[in-house]
């Protein structure tokens, strides 16, 4: 069969003795192995790898087993809302699993993407699975099919007559060419898609019935933990494990690369024995370095900016920015199951196919011999791209020959995880006669580099370094003449990962707070300034909407201020407008938050309007109070009582989100907030204490 288009999808039925329909996933993705075509319909015997697959149940249930993660971010309910609004289906009948690790497809969940890329095949899933079950009803009394209606997952005769879809789905798994149009409605009929809708597992979120990695009992695990180096990269010289082995409780002890785990009957148990260990480690190869010799070494990498425009003036800055842990409410845990030829692995992962070939290697097993249950996660924010605490699960397993559920500790995540590099910035603009003539963006950051490899599993190269990457000024967000800019880094021993909005975060936030210095040294107002240099209409539409939602230039108190910036990415863009207090300026107060997306089709409003609401806290905490120092190879900070991201006390009192209703496809949104966020807070306490802040986040 020919390859699929980017525009066309095409859906297949799975042999099932229910209901059972697939879309593949992936763009230009050639039609499943052994299927034969009937027509536009293929009946597929194969698995579900590379599909997105519905299954209608006769207890009248639709099941999506979803190949994405859900992290917090909402998925699962905007994937059930696609769902529901084809299927003419309740909410409260959709469920949507999470599906395991595949052999091949597109697993991946990151980019904010996930939303776009399952918008259209979702849709048509259910549209497919919708025109067979109207069909299946014509058959059974004996009606013209065009005549019945759907609703409340059911089928509606003209006389009122109805039939629930469960108890059609055995005679709809044996329609081929159905009697109604299979494909999607017109978003003027939607329904559910585009209306804000409550989290379908907000309850059993806030009753604690949602299961996470911690909660599962599978396999037997024993709870597990690790002794990590006191400083990055750290070895085991040795250990004298007696006195730990001698506790209660405590049933095996055994080293692993990253330094030595503690297998016991409960997790007080396995901290004790943890502490009792007396270990003597090497100093990890960062061991004389510290932040002032790292941001040394970072500006002396920023490649130059090469000569302005005859003629114009220059203004010129530099920004550094520290480095940031992901720190989400739960902790990485890893439950592992390896046995001599098989391997079975329970955790929360962004990346789950990755993960299963790099754990299997590890443990010396073939990658069909392992399964990856992927299990959702108390929040991410890029940390679950990468799979250290599975891999070392799995190591543990195989070495102690018993079923182990590691968690790591707070402080084993913020001082041995990921973080997002350490960046510095170097811009300039010239600008003759009242205009920008030329912009030109510099960065250097760290990149992650251990004998040449990571030595962590997870994703590596440009979501881990900005080295080589263009910079988001190309992109010609603003007028600004000509533009350039070119990438730096420095190689260290340290483990780095995507967070949140990857480069963006730092390069856009240094860049709005440019635009506001060039506003000021022209003479004009911030917002009106960016009104005449955008190229977008989009971008200007949404800076237009939380500028009048936040009344901008209105008068406030001395040491008090607004703020304002843009950003756009994903196929979406936004506008942020903050007010600061900050009449302490060593204890700023973000007050007030305005934000106005477009995001094309929003599915869930209310969702989207979360992701907005976290971006602006992320802003509010890179800017004003969260990084990471590095002291002689150590992170410094342990716990969220150093580590100080914002907490409720330092929320904005009044925050307001304004999706514009534009429709289309649907951009991205998981991401899109931070950057402008963080740029608005910037500017705003620069206008409030009249100075000009280039070191974030600022209590360093």
């Amino acid at each position: 069969m020919a390859e699929l288009s980017r525009r066309r999808f095409v859906v297949y039925t799975l042999a099932a003795s229910t209901l059972t329909v697939a879309a593949p996933l992936g763009c230009d993705a050639p039609a499943a192995e052994g299927a034969t075509a009937r027509r536009s319909d293929v009946v597929v015997t194969g698995t579900d790898d590379e599909m997105l697959v519905l299954e209608i149940t006769r207890d009248n249930k639709v099941r999506v087993r979803l190949p994405r993660v859900e992290v917090g971010q909402g998925v699962t309910t905007a994937v059930a809302m696609m769902i529901a609004e084809e299927l003419d289906a309740r909410l409260t009948d959709v469920d949507i699993p999470l599906a395991g690790a595949r052999t091949k497809g597109n697993q991946y969940t990151g980019g904010s993407n996930s939303v776009s890329s399952l918008y259209g095949p979702a849709r048509n899933l259910a549209a497919t699975a919708r025109a067979r079950l109207v069909t299946a009803a014509a058959h059974r009394w004996r009606l013209p099919a065009r005549v019945l209606r759907t609703r409340d997952t059911t089928v509606v005769a003209p006389d009122g007559r109805t039939v629930t879809f469960g108890s059609l789905t055995e005679a709809a798994a044996r329609v081929r060419h159905p009697r109604v149009s299979s494909k999607p409605k017109p978003a003027s009929r939607h329904r559910v898609i585009g209306h804000p809708t409550t989290r379908i597992d907000a309850r059993d979120i806030v009753t604690g019935r949602v299961r996470y990695a911690g909660d599962l009992s599978a396999a037997g695990a024993k709870p597990t933990v690790v002794a990590r180096p006191p400083t990055l990269g750290g070895k085991v010289v040795s250990v004298d494990d007696r006195a730990a082995r001698a506790l209660p409780g405590v049933l095996q002890v055994v080293r692993i690369p990253g330094g030595v785990a503690v297998v016991a009957e409960s997790f007080h148990y396995a901290f004790k024995a943890r502490d009792a260990l007396k270990i003597r480690w090497s100093p990890g190869p960062l061991a004389e370095l510290s932040d002032a010799a790292i941001r040394a070494r970072l500006r002396a990498a920023v490649p130059p900016l090469g000569r302005p425009p005859r003629g114009s003036a220059q203004l010129e800055e530099r920004f550094e920015f520290a480095f940031v842990g992901h720190a989400p409410m739960e902790v990485l845990t890893a439950v592992a199951d390896v046995r001599a030829r098989r391997a079975e692995i329970w955790f929360s992962s962004q990346s789950p196919m990755g993960a299963r070939e790099d754990i299997a290697a590890a443990v010396g097993l073939p990658s069909s011999a392992v399964r990856v249950h992927v299990v959702r996660g108390g929040g991410s924010f890029g940390r679950r791209l990468n799979h250290d605490a599975a891999m070392e699960a799995a190591l543990i397993s195989k070495k102690a020959r018993l079923p182990v559920k590691l968690m790591w500790s707070r402080a084993d995540d913020i001082k041995h995880g990921r973080m997002r590099p350490a960046f510095q910035h170097r811009i300039r603009v010239s600008h003759a006669e009242g205009r920008v003539v030329a912009f030109a963006h510099a960065t250097a950051s760290v990149s992650e580099a251990w004998e040449g490899k990571s030595a962590q599993g997870g994703i590596k190269g440009a979501a881990l370094s900005a080295a080589g990457s263009p910079v988001p000024s190309d992109s010609g967000l603003y007028n600004f003449g000509k533009l350039s800019g070119d990438s730096g880094s420095v190689e260290l021993a340290m483990p780095l990962g995507a967070w949140r909005s990857v480069d963006s975060g730092t390069v856009r936030a240094a860049e709005e707070i440019v635009v506001d210095e060039i506003a000021r040294t022209l003479g004009k107002d911030p917002v009106a300034f960016r009104r005449t240099t955008l190229r977008g209409k989009a971008v200007k539409a949404v800076l237009d909407k939380a500028a009048t939602a936040g009344h901008w230039g209105r008068a406030m108190p001395a040491g008090q201020a607004q703020g304002v910036a843009v950003h756009e990415e994903y196929g979406s863009c936004v506008a942020c407008l903050v007010e600061i207090d900050a009449a302490d300026p060593r204890n700023p107060r973000v007050t007030r938050i305005v934000m106005a997306a477009d995001v094309g089709t929003a599915v869930n409003p209310r969702g989207l309007e979360a992701q907005l609401m976290g971006a602006a806290v992320d802003g509010i905490s890179t800017i004003l109070r969260a990084g990471l120092h590095i002291d002689r190879g150590a992170v410094r900070e342990s716990s969220y009582a150093d580590f100080q991201w914002a907490r409720q006390r330092h929320a904005p009192l009044h925050f307001e989100a304004h999706i514009l209703p534009t429709g289309g496809e649907p951009g991205g949104a998981g991401e899109l907030g931070v950057p402008a966020a963080a740029g608005a807070v910037a500017n705003a306490y620069a206008r409030a204490t009249g100075t000009k802040p280039r070191r974030f986040p600022l209590n360093f």
